[in-house]
């Protein structure tokens, strides 16, 4: 064991370690989700002290071997060394210090042995020189908006492909006649096709908006400081490492036009989760669609197969349930719960900083990471599997009174009426009924109903 010691007092802590004082106590305060913060949050911080590191030794107030011993321990950490050193629970209180510190700490520790010395001994310092210029302030919120930018780069990636899928099946179906439904009521006849397409186009619109709202975390606070006035920061340092870090993550990264309200406002982050929970509503709309199209076999609607993928029940045999939008809804049950937790955090903030930005981010980064694999798993799992029952299909929609509505062009509404009427009365279908009162074939019936729906596609 090895002790240090901070503002409150001694901490013993294991010699192997890399982490300090306030980690431990961090560890020890801070028991909340089990879980450890997230591997790209680690990044994002190591990345800002790197940068940091480079500009400070480029302004002058960084001697050059303690910037490169700082700047070749942030690179073994980015490369995956040490990231066991980093133990401090995601949802911590001190609006982030614990993180901030943990980074610090571990940097500092590993940079003092590159340098020939021992953990903990002071030549290469957590706060004089890893955090040089920085607060836990402008730091914690920076890396967290670099960590939402990769994972929502995934998001894109993931919905895209599912889009695409959704096209695919759209094309595959242009030509199949269905039911078209309000209400969960017979409507008017459509193809599925068209069915099809309107999901890839709702996805589109939600990865439009995801887009737009994503723009906002690209404009930093870094170098604000406690509170956006840039106290302890020198010129030479806030006139570079905006650009120093653009370069290291290959982001177009940019200084806030105001760094106090940036520091003290966590809007953006609710403009991100409010997006990402309306695509996650989107996605579970569709996934019940396709629940209630290919319920059955027998006694649902069939009119969509959806891939098997395991046996549904303990009891009854053969009984095959659709796990697959099930859990997409769960998915978005889950990302529509951190939407009120987002909320409520972002509103919470006073003053001059928002305290309950770890909060943010550990739901924050938990959508994302849920509504990705919920769209990947959506696609390989269900929608690329997806057959219709053609015959079915049709079947259902010559049967049903909702051709009538095709028909009220050619013959109006009244005669259209007493069409379904007497359907109804006879118990018999629309198309037979529309044959003899029409005298026509069921050709040219068929033929009226795809021109219909031809001049609307």
């Amino acid at each position: 064991m090895r002790t240090e010691h901070d503002s409150i007092g001694i901490v013993n802590l294991p010699d192997s370690a890399y982490y300090g004082a306030q980690s431990m106590r961090a560890k020890e305060n801070f028991p909340m989700t089990g879980h450890l913060m997230h591997p790209y949050m680690v990044e994002s911080l190591v990345m800002i002290k790197k940068a940091a590191a480079i500009a400070n030794e480029r302004a002058g107030m960084l001697k050059p071997e303690i910037a490169s011993a700082i700047i070749r321990a942030c690179d073994e950490i980015l490369h995956g060394k040490w990231r066991d050193q980093f133990i401090v629970d995601p949802i911590q209180g001190g609006a982030g210090t614990s993180a901030n510190m943990n980074a610090n700490e571990v940097v500092a520790n590993r940079a003092c042995e590159i340098l020939g010395g021992k953990k903990g001994d002071g030549t290469v310092h957590p706060n004089d020189h890893v955090n040089m210029a920085q607060s836990t302030n402008d730091v914690f919120p920076s890396a967290g908006k670099l960590t939402a930018l990769r994972l929502t780069e995934a998001l894109l990636s993931a919905l895209n492909r599912l889009i695409k899928a959704f096209d695919r099946k759209a094309q595959e179906n242009a030509a199949v006649l269905k039911l078209g439904r309000t209400q969960l009521q017979d409507a008017v006849p459509m193809y599925l096709g068209q069915e099809f397409k309107a999901h890839a186009d709702a996805l589109r619109r939600c990865s439009n908006r995801i887009l737009r709202s994503r723009n906002e975390l690209f404009e930093l606070n870094l170098g604000a400081t406690a509170i956006g006035t840039s106290i302890n920061a020198s010129e030479g340092y806030l006139d570079c490492v905006m650009d120093i870090l653009a370069d290291l993550i290959g982001q177009p990264v940019k200084a806030a036009d105001d760094l106090i309200d940036a520091t003290q406002n966590a809007d953006s982050f609710a403009a991100i989760s409010s997006a990402v929970k309306n695509c996650a509503l989107v996605m579970s709309k569709i996934a019940n669609d396709m629940r209630l199209l290919s319920s059955g076999p027998c006694g649902g609607i069939e009119e969509l197969q959806l891939p098997a993928r395991q046996p549904g029940s303990s009891i009854m045999p053969g009984k095959i349930n659709p796990v697959i939008p099930e859990v997409v809804t769960q998915a978005a049950f889950l990302v529509a719960g951190h939407d009120v937790t987002i909320s409520m955090a972002v509103e919470a903030g006073q003053l001059e900083l928002n305290a309950f930005e770890p909060v943010i981010f550990y739901c924050l980064f938990e959508s994302l990471e849920v509504l990705t694999h919920a769209a990947d798993t959506f696609r390989e799992r269900c929608v690329e599997g997806i057959l219709a029952d053609v015959e079915h299909c049709n079947d259902m929609l010559m049967k049903s009174t909702v051709i009538a509505t095709a028909l009220c062009p050619e013959i109006g509404y009244e005669r259209a009426t007493a069409i379904v009427k007497k359907a109804q009365a006879e118990h018999r279908t629309v198309m037979d009924v529309a044959q003899e009162e029409l005298s026509m074939a069921p050709e040219a019936l068929e033929q009226i109903i795809n021109d219909c729906l031809a001049e609307r596609t």
